[in-house]
């Protein structure tokens, strides 16, 4: 009687629930609950059988069937058991063997609904007809979907372990998210370890649904997130120059969070081969870095004829590192190193931005500031280096040793308006150099060290400025500076000597370099007045030009500067003729040569600046105005020697600089030389304007630089910097630095490969123009010398899917086309096709690229190119 009251109970119970109307009826029951019942009279598992409540609700009835021990949901039925969780239209639980099958149904249509769905520990599984044991806890799938990361996989039948461990039958594996897939991997078996592998045995690939020749003998695919080491597939390519080739095959190795090692070859039947080594370092929060060792061997011509072989043996090292400003505050030390044998580039690299640029430098740098004081620290390596010259400059040690400008007069605790001697600062600097100038053959060589110039230079600064006059500033100024040299330059006209490239004795300047310390200082007091002065042309009412603003920054100094430098200058004889320069002996120093004779004169310069306000709808102010600069700046700085025995007058300096439009960047500079020449090119101390001509004077060099760039509106623009912050807040911005190297390094490599669809067209042109007027005292020839080169690359798209780039140039020096890179890429959708060509030049190239999107298949890719080299 007692059992048959609780039985009803729970009856009753249920009843009310559906007669409250309540349509998500949902039941928990508890094996502690159950305790004193007998397991057979109801229909659910026996409490010995679980150690977990279990969950399920119906949105449409939940029908008990006691004498069976099951229970049926029908409509949006949903159970939970632990971290378990099974939802279908209908599902079934039989109590005698723990066993949950989950259904769907077929509409009035005929269409499906409801599949059933399973999720557990973060793996989701949709199928046909799922079957879950929840005392073994295995489960049976029948015609599955299920993803795993970027991948898909489906199965005809499966089986869940309980350690998660999923084997399939008849399964297929693709990146492609349609419900019907561009492409898939097709296998009879596989078995996935969760949050590691996907395993398969035999597969086929097939494209559009059709099968392909394509078999492989087994497939892994990595679906865990971070670091995993594995092998690096080469890529096929043809060389003339080296043969046919395999290139950048090679292993990656992860080192855990902190290291990691990458490691590729390259092999050409010719005989020639390359090997690179990659390591990388982090440290969150602290550091990250890394290097790239590469060496290759080259072959020329037949080993058989020794006359036409030969061998070019290259290595190219870089370094990078940064250190986050947060880990020591105050200290910094960073890395930027590229340096190499001439002829690496040459042989062994092919992207547009390298083959463009000629020369290469590194930077290494220590710096340091003491927090609360005026003194900074700076100390690094310098290199620089021309592959077209194969000229390199190295500089180490470099150091700059500063203290900021400090106010001896002035109280700790200011009262009132400074007075005019409070205003006095004084600093300090001091510069170490120590710097070789070679040849690359030279490296490591004793003709290196013996090319080493050191020298040292102290910089003392006095200064102050007050107001006078209201607009009027006012700066008096001593300036005391002093050189430290280790070597001293002795040259002397031999006219016994034979000049370089003759056979006969015709005179020549013989060079000696005498090693010692030697000093030299110089001094100079200052005086300087500046002001602003203000223009304003306004327009009616009616036009849309409002006003037009000039600003004129006038400056003039007045300063003296003795001669402390006379005993290191002299006249130097450098032609048969007996024409003679003054010289000093330490011209070429590092740290600078103090310039020779007094000083005592007046510097002027004059700044000025150009803006327009026009009319605007866009402005939201309500006065519908805009501001446009049409110069930022443009003006002339010159000097007037009144000690000077002869041309007092110094060349005049001019630059002008703007942004148009905040689209057009425009750069210019010159200097002309107001003295006259004779016609042996030598200077006359006669002004130009004197022979009648309304001229400044010579324009001796100039230069002209304009840069633009345009593009469309980039749809997507917020969708990836919100992706580019999500990547920096997961991986961590050291993390985030490296892969964006590493990316931006195969963006380099394969243009054509990495474009960007969402942005429909862009373009970047840049234009410049040299000139350059030398007069050659010692032949009276005067040789003018005019370079323009214009650059450009952008692309387009044809369609939505297809897309051309470009990036080329013109020389017109040379009136040849420059390196040029050519590409057109496809979105195949889970594939990218991309044809790069090179078309022009000793360096040829084309290449024809399948790859897939998708990071777990990024090795798999269809590769064909052809290089061609003509010496």
């Amino acid at each position: 009687m007692k059992i048959l009251c609780q039985l009803l109970s729970v009856l009753l119970i249920a009843l009310i629930l559906i007669a409250a109307g309540v349509p998500h009826t949902a039941l928990i029951i508890s094996p502690d609950a159950l305790d004193s019942l007998p397991a057979d009279t109801l229909p659910i598992a026996s409490p010995d059988s679980m150690d977990a409540p279990i969950h399920y609700k119906a949105k449409d009835s939940i029908v008990m069937q006691i004498p069976k021990k099951r229970i049926l949901l029908y409509g949006s039925g949903d159970t939970k058991y632990k971290e378990t969780n099974i939802t279908a239209e209908r599902i079934s639980f039989d109590q005698e063997n723990g066993m949950v099958e989950a259904t769907k149904v077929n509409d009035t249509a005929g269409k499906a609904i409801g599949r059933p769905v399973m999720t557990d520990n973060g793996q989701s599984f949709e199928s046909d007809t799922m079957q879950f044991n929840i005392t073994t806890r295995k489960a049976k799938i029948y015609n599955t979907r299920s993803v795993y990361g970027e991948g898909f996989i489906t199965s005809q039948q499966s089986k869940r372990m309980p350690d998660n461990t999923i084997f399939g039958f008849k399964n297929t594996f693709t990146t492609c998210d349609l419900d019907t897939p561009h492409f898939q991997f097709r296998a009879r078996k596989i078995k996935v370890i969760p949050d590691k592998l996907v395993i398969s045995g035999p597969a086929n690939l097939e494209i559009e649904g059709i099968p392909t020749p394509l078999f492989i003998p087994f497939a892994i695919f990595p679906i865990t997130q971070g670091q995993r080491s594995g092998i690096l597939p080469p890529q096929y390519v043809v060389n003339q120059q080296k043969g046919i080739g395999l290139e950048n095959g090679g292993y990656y190795l992860g080192l855990g969070d902190n290291f990691d090692l990458t490691t590729r070859i390259d092999l050409y039947s010719y005989g020639s081969w390359g090997i690179k080594a990659s390591p990388t370092y982090r440290k969150r929060y602290k550091y990250n870095g890394g290097f790239n060792f590469d060496f290759a061997n080259t072959r020329f011509g037949d080993p058989e004829v020794k006359s036409e072989f030969s061998t070019s043996k290259d290595f190219r090292v870089t370094w990078n590192h940064s250190m986050d400003s947060k880990a020591r505050p105050g200290v910094n030390f960073g890395a930027a190193v590229n340096f190499g044998t001439s002829s690496y580039n040459k042989y062994n690299v092919f992207d547009y931005n390298t083959r463009v640029n000629n020369n290469i430098g590194s930077s290494i740098t220590f710096s340091k500031t003491w927090q609360g004081k005026p003194y900074n620290l700076t100390m690094g390596l310098n290199h620089s280096q021309n592959l077209s010259t194969r000229d390199v400059s190295i500089s180490f040690p470099d150091a700059t040793f500063t203290v900021n400008t400090i106010y001896p007069f002035q109280p700790k605790e200011m009262v009132g308006a400074p007075k005019w001697y409070e205003k006095i600062g004084i600093s300090y600097n001091t510069i170490l150099r120590n710097q070789a100038n070679f040849k690359d053959s030279l490296f490591g060589k004793q003709a290196m060290f013996d090319a080493m110039q050191t020298g040292m230079q102290h910089n003392i600064p006095i200064s102050f400025s007050i107001p006078v006059f209201k607009t009027f500033t006012l700066s008096p100024g001593i300036n005391y500076t002093e050189y430290w040299y280790t070597k001293k330059l002795i040259r002397k006209w031999d006219p016994n000597k034979k000049n370089l490239g003759s056979d006969t004795a015709g005179g020549a300047i013989d060079t000696t370099y005498i090693p010692g310390f030697y000093s030299a200082r110089d001094i100079s007091a200052s005086m300087s007045l500046s002001t602003a002065m203000y223009g304003m042309y306004t327009f009616n009412k009616n036009s849309k030009i409002k006003a037009i603003r000039h600003v004129m920054r006038p400056t003039m100094s007045v300063s003296y500067r003795p001669d402390l430098s006379s005993q290191y200058y002299h006249e130097l004889q450098y032609n048969k003729e007996g024409d003679k320069q003054m010289v000093s002996d330490f011209d070429g120093a590092i740290i600078g040569v103090p310039s020779p004779g007094a000083f005592g004169g007046i510097n002027f310069g004059l700044d000025n600046n150009l803006e327009m306000k026009v009319f605007s709808k866009k402005d939201t102010t309500g006065r519908h105005e805009k501001k446009i600069k049409l110069l930022d700046g443009f003006g002339i700085n010159g000097s007037y020697n009144l000690v000077a025995d002869s041309f007092k007058l110094s060349t005049f300096s001019l630059y002008a600089r703007t942004n148009l439009f905040d689209k057009l960047n425009i750069s210019a500079s010159g200097n002309l030389d107001p003295y006259q020449v004779d016609a042996r090119g030598r200077r006359l101390d006669k002004y130009v304007w004197q022979q009648g001509k309304i001229s400044l004077g010579r324009l001796t060099n100039a230069s002209v630089s304009l840069s633009t760039s345009f593009q469309s509106k980039d749809a997507k623009s917020k969708e990836k910097e919100q992706k580019i912050d999500s990547l920096e807040n997961v991986q961590g911005a050291d993390a985030a630095f490296a892969a964006q190297q590493r990316q931006l390094q195969m963006v380099r490599n394969n243009p054509g490969e990495y474009v960007d669809f969402d942005i429909p067209w862009r373009i970047d042109l840049s234009y410049s123009l040299s000139y350059t007027n030398t007069i050659i005292p010692d032949s009276g020839g005067v040789v003018k010398r005019i370079t323009q080169y214009v650059s450009f690359n952008g692309d387009f798209s044809l369609t939505p899917k297809w897309k051309i780039g470009l990036n080329s140039g013109f020389d017109f020096t040379n009136m040849q086309i420059a390196y040029t890179n050519m590409y057109i890429s496809r979105d195949l959708h889970d594939f990218n096709l991309s044809i790069n060509l090179i078309p022009f030049g000793t360096y040829r190239q084309f290449s024809f690229t399948i790859s897939a999107k998708a990071s777990i298949l990024k090795d798999l890719r269809l590769n064909r190119s052809r290089q061609f080299y003509d010496q």
